[in-house]
């Protein structure tokens, strides 16, 4: 393990569960729903659908869940979720983190992105993964609304990379973030399109299939504006990507659009809140190489773990998760401070 060690608690993953493409699946398979959803009964049955302003017309959906009510006292803060790319806020990592936070004393919120979740009809452009102005205006708003709430943020995925950003902009927008968790993060997303695409194709099908129905969703929701009728005729996703960027993103090429959310060179050394990036060797998505690549102010922690895959970490044959044990120790711990 990488990193400061005495922060985070080892990561032994059971022996069934070694394998980053294991980690992977398993924490995302249909039969784990059930069980964390059982879990998760006090995090759904308290949340609340809440249309967040963002700024410049663009809306934003989300689930705010106060804490459970076997805690004591006060809140320990308001911890903001964001999901991955095609993930939504009942993805299952949101859930199970979303659960244990809740379970710990924190109010929860787990946010939707742009056209995820049932989010597709509030905003008639289309999500991109430029879009942080959006979602920083959407964390200033949560703010906004619970002014007594000590703030944490966690992502995971894309949505570690939406976090890192945020939090690069948080005090110029008077955001007060306590603690940023960042889990298996985007950090150079060309890197990430090209390890889609050369390792197992499930991976590819996975995101080809939801991105198609999101767009579908999009189409039905503005008609006169869409037609993606043909987009099966684009069989990778670098091709897809390229399409979208040509013709729905306002940039002038696929580098150039990959290139306007990398985290690596020197932008996350300005950084100034602090922040915890959690990553694993054996991720098939995003290549732990990268991390050598980002800039390392004192604000940012970097744990790399040998085993974990892309945001898995499943611990034991219950299939219960560590990172989000990980989440709430690193929110106590700056919570204190």
């Amino acid at each position: 393990m990488n990193g400061l060690q005495t922060e985070l608690e080892q990561f032994r993953p059971p022996r069934f569960c070694r394998s980053g493409h294991v980690q992977t699946v398993t924490a995302s398979i249909p039969l784990r729903r059930p069980w964390v959803t059982r879990r998760a009964h006090g995090l759904l049955s308290r949340a609340s659908d809440v249309i967040l302003d963002c700024g410049r017309g663009v809306r934003l959906h989300g689930y705010y869940s106060p804490r459970s009510d076997s805690c004591q006292g006060p809140a320990r803060g308001l911890a903001i979720l964001i999901h991955g790319w095609e993930g939504s806020a009942d993805s299952l990592y949101l859930l199970s983190t979303g659960a244990h936070l809740q379970a710990r004393g924190y109010d929860v919120f787990r946010l939707n992105m742009r056209d995820h979740g049932p989010s597709h009809h509030l905003n008639p452009e289309l999500f991109h993964s430029n879009r942080i102005r959006e979602v920083v205006g959407a964390v200033k708003r949560i703010q906004a609304l619970f002014p007594d709430s000590p703030l944490f943020l966690a992502g995971f995925s894309l949505g570690a990379n939406f976090a890192l950003r945020v939090a690069l902009r948080a005090p110029a927008r008077g955001i007060q973030l306590r603690q940023v968790a960042a889990v298996c993060p985007v950090l150079e997303p060309a890197h990430t399109l090209e390890a889609l695409e050369t390792g197992w194709a499930t991976y590819r099908q996975y995101f080809l299939s939801k991105w198609r129905r999101s767009l579908r969703k999009k189409q039905e929701a503005f008609p006169d504006l869409y037609d993606f009728r043909d987009i099966r005729r684009h069989r990778t996703l670098t091709d897809l990507t390229a399409y979208f960027v040509e013709y729905h993103s306002g940039f002038p090429s696929l580098a150039s659009y990959l290139k306007g959310y990398a985290l690596t060179g020197d932008v996350l050394g300005s950084l100034r809140v602090p922040a915890h990036i959690i990553a694993a060797r054996d991720d098939p998505v995003i290549p732990h190489d990268d991390i050598a690549r980002i800039a390392r102010p004192a604000s940012l922690t970097v744990t790399l773990t040998d085993r974990g895959g892309h945001c898995g970490y499943v611990e034991d044959a219950r299939l219960r998760g560590w990172v989000e044990r990980q989440i709430g120790n690193l929110f106590d711990r700056a919570g204190r401070g």
